[in-house]
Order: C-alpha cells, then structure tokens, then sequence
C-alpha cells in the first residue's frame, strides 16, 4: 500500500484545480486579453474596497492598545502596492518592466515596535 505523501502532487494539483473552478478563475493559459483584463479591473475594485474598510477599520479600532493589534497601516500600504502593480499591467507607463516591491505581509503589532507603521513585529 503506497503511503499518503506519494499522493500528495496530484492531491495538491487536484485541490488546485478545485478552488479555480469554485472561484469562478480560470487557469492563465486558457484566458484570452480581454477576460484578463476584465478579471484583473474587477480585482483592482476589490482591492480599493479592501483598502477603504481598512481605513474603517483602523478608524474605529479601541484607541487603547493592547500589547498585540493589527497594523492597518502596514496592510493598507501593501494593498496600494498590489493594486499599483495591477494598474500598472493594465495601464503600462513605460516599456521597461520596474522591479517588484516586496510586500510587508505581517500585520500584527506588539507596543513595543514603532508606532509609524513601519516597524518590523518582535516575537
């Protein structure tokens, strides 16, 4: 009897396969130019919906801190970085291709770190 990690490629590309078609995407070679660019118009929507409900968010947030919160700024700042990125896909400024911004992608605060939202999380 084969052992369940020699199933795991095609477990995990079966997975794979599940979640585009339940999302509704479809993989990228089968997408032509305009369903691309309607996908990715739609996800920079969602992007700047994400990114105002993250202001609300910080907006209404307990203005007395515990020792962890959530670090909107951090999040709102990598979401303009992404939704930059898709518009400039749809909406290129110049031939060159830029180098990619590397995301923050920790969003949790200790009261010790910067209050600029900058800082980096201590364990």
């Amino acid at each position: 009897m084969a052992s369940l990690s020699s199933y795991a490629p095609t477990w995990r590309h079966a997975f794979v396969a599940m979640l585009l078609v339940a999302s509704g995407l479809q993989p990228a070679i089968a997408a032509d130019d305009a369903t691309e660019r309607e996908q990715l118009a739609a996800l920079s929507r969602q992007l700047e919906l994400l990114d105002r409900l993250a202001e609300h968010a910080a907006d209404v947030s307990p203005q007395e801190r515990t020792r962890y919160h959530f670090d909107y700024a951090r999040l709102r700042d990598d979401v303009k970085r992404v939704r930059a990125g898709v518009q400039d896909y749809l909406v290129p400024q110049r031939a060159q291709p830029r180098a990619p911004v590397s995301l923050a992608g920790d969003y949790v605060r200790s009261d010790t770190d910067s209050h600029d939202g900058k800082g980096a999380s201590k364990p």
